[in-house]
């Protein structure tokens, strides 16, 4: 806990809490900010939307039929699963540390709280690969999901996830959302702020099918797809389905766990199915990225072998 800069741990088994620690000050009304966890939202409600009806196209909608700002850019023939899948070919340097990266300056577009500013950025970005071909993290390609999502749906990212899963789930705690700018659509890549009893919830919600009151809100098969290691085109296989990981450790291989991450040493959903178990962390490491001593994914199996014969 000390070591990784641990300042909450939650472990749900079979739907009861059997572990629940606070550190640094926070405690169970603590609202913590996400990093890329909330890719993992975005792209699980994306999955609603398909199964609403809202994206009739499914994973071959293109993103410039949805998002018009990016109509004549490299991602007009985009797909929704290229796009999932960071799989887009075109150009982006994430890197977190680098003022000149393409990464700082989405986060400059969102601090300045201009409307388009983010889009208007992501136009501007070159092809490097056939789309489909290479995988290539991206934060930017998660902000094109968060606006096809909400023009499909015709509202806000928040106010969609309320009304499908946070007050029909039974969420216990309000949570907010960072707007791209006043009245805009929301950041897709980071920027939810809700209790870590909540996070476990969506995580309990995924292991129990993506269902509420027994309706399903997501399409037949998307767990499984979503969150497997995928194969892009021309046979490359990767650790990542839609804006999930899948788990890389042999261990939580064998029980197809997955997981949402995000930097600062965030772990907010770990699902392990085989297990009927969910664990979530927050954390504030000193720098985005290597400065977990314990490699996360191996505690999260150690708990998940403690709990086995219970």
């Amino acid at each position: 806990m000390a070591l990784n800069s641990v300042t909450g741990l939650l472990v749900l088994h079979r739907g009861e809490i059997r572990h629940e620690t606070y550190q640094r000050g926070n405690g169970p009304d603590t609202r913590w900010m996400s990093m890329s966890v909330a890719k993992s939202v975005t792209s699980t409600l994306a999955g609603m939307a398909i199964h609403d009806g809202a994206i009739a196209e499914g994973l071959a909608a293109r993103v410039g039929d949805y998002v018009p700002a990016l109509a004549d850019s490299a991602y007009t023939e985009v797909t929704l699963r290229e796009l999932l899948l960071m799989a887009s070919g075109v150009g982006w340097n994430e890197t977190y540390t680098d003022p000149g990266s393409d990464r700082r300056a989405l986060l400059a577009a969102q601090l300045e709280q201009r409307p388009g500013a983010a889009m208007a950025l992501m136009a501007t970005l070159p092809r490097v690969a056939p789309a489909g071909t290479r995988h290539n993290y991206s934060t930017g390609e998660t902000q094109i999901l968060a606006e096809m999502v909400s023009r499909a749906v015709g509202r806000p990212l928040a106010d969609y996830l309320t009304q499908k899963l946070w007050q029909p789930y039974g969420m216990e705690a309000d949570a907010s959302w960072w707007l791209a700018s006043p009245q805009g659509v929301e950041i897709g890549g980071s920027g939810i702020a809700a209790t870590l009893r909540d996070y476990a919830r969506f995580g309990q919600f995924l292991l129990e099918g993506g269902c509420v009151a027994e309706a399903s809100l997501l399409p037949a098969g998307w767990i499984a797809e979503a969150t497997q290691p995928s194969v892009l085109a021309g046979g490359e296989s990767i650790d990542y389905g839609y804006m999930w990981w899948s788990g890389w450790t042999e261990p939580s291989r064998r029980d197809r766990a997955f997981a949402a991450r995000g930097i600062h040493g965030q772990y907010l959903y770990y699902v392990n199915p085989r297990r009927e178990l969910v664990i979530v962390q927050h954390a504030a490491a000193p720098k985005p990225m290597g400065r977990m001593v314990i490699e996360p994914m191996s505690l999260f199996d150690a708990i998940a072998a403690a709990l086995a014969n219970d």
